[in-house]
């Protein structure tokens, strides 16, 4: 149901990866909520055709402002020529919200090395493609969100065969925190999102990479590791609540977009199997902080309204 939000609190936002999974889920809600939303995904006119379709669908349905683009974030051309479109269109960019990203199981030996770089190149140089396309717009306005969608891996319990996209979420998690640092005194917002592991309601674990090399998955398959990989999924599974609800994602998401510009929190957890990581990431981000006032950058952690700016 769609809620209400007056024309002049609506911000154009742009969701990646929104063919599926909290992508898709959020820029529904966040279109939902009364914004401008461009939900995209790479291949519009190939295999994400269908996806087109159905956002093109509940657009008319709804009677919300939520379009499909193309955008595929290995691609830098792809990245300038979405942001470019948005802002021939809107006249401006208020939110970017980084949520494309790609999983995969399996034993971390098995994986190839090409296969870890692929998986970094999509979860985070797709990011960093993406906000060299989009923060000249953002620091010209002066004003500006960036909300990373993370995951509890990053400090919390990490199960076994999911190193690469472990590793890959810890990096993204990493450069989020960097850029608020340095985007702050530009008036630009920093939201981390982090989701828990839900094992249904996504299809993250359903359309999950496998390893490259088959041979070392099947050396992995007997021994003493035999049986592993259901024994995660099982119990992964049976750690996750009965009413675990994927959509909490999105909301949590709608009410970040929504909060007054300055009070928007650094970090909110969505963790239905509470796995820690919100302990943790209480006590690092609390340890930045400590640290950035001792070395006299304390003015980092508060956003500034910097006023228009020429870049």
């Amino acid at each position: 149901m769609r809620t209400s939000t007056s024309s002049s609190s609506a911000q154009v936002i742009l969701v990646t990866g929104a063919s599926s999974g909290f992508g898709a889920m959020s820029a529904r809600a966040l279109a939902d909520a009364g914004h401008i939303v461009y939900a995209s995904m790479r291949a519009t006119q190939g295999r994400n055709a269908p996806q087109v379709a159905a956002v093109d669908a509940y657009a008319r349905e709804h009677g919300v402002r939520l379009r499909a683009l193309e955008l595929d974030v290995q691609s830098q051309e792809s990245a300038d020529a979405a942001i470019a479109r948005i802002v021939a269109e809107q006249g401006r960019l208020d939110v970017v919200m980084h949520n494309a990203g790609h999983m995969a199981f399996g034993p971390a030996e098995a994986f190839l090395p090409e296969q870890y770089a692929q998986l970094y190149d999509v979860n985070v140089i797709g990011a960093q493609r993406v906000n060299r396309a989009a923060l000249p717009q953002l620091r010209k306005q002066a004003r500006g969100l960036l909300l990373w969608i993370g995951s509890s891996s990053t400090r919390g319990g990490t199960p076994p065969y999911l190193a690469p996209y472990f590793a890959a979420k810890a990096a993204m998690d990493a450069v989020a925190v960097s850029y608020a640092g340095e985007l702050a005194r530009w008036g630009i917002e920093t939201a981390i999102v982090v989701p828990g592991a839900f094992t249904k309601g996504t299809n993250h674990f359903v359309h999950s990479g496998s390893p490259g090399d088959v041979e070392r998955v099947a050396a992995y398959d007997q021994g003493p590791t035999q049986g592993l990989a259901q024994e995660i999924m099982t119990n992964l599974a049976a750690a996750e609540p009965a009413d675990a609800d994927p959509t909490e994602v999105a909301r949590a998401v709608v009410d970040v977009v929504g909060a007054p510009f300055g009070q928007r929190p650094f970090r909110v957890h969505i963790d239905p199997s509470e796995d820690g990581s919100n302990v943790v990431s209480a006590v690092a981000d609390r340890i930045r902080s400590e640290f950035l006032r001792r070395v006299q950058l304390g003015d980092l952690l508060t956003v500034r309204n910097a006023g228009a700016t020429a870049v």
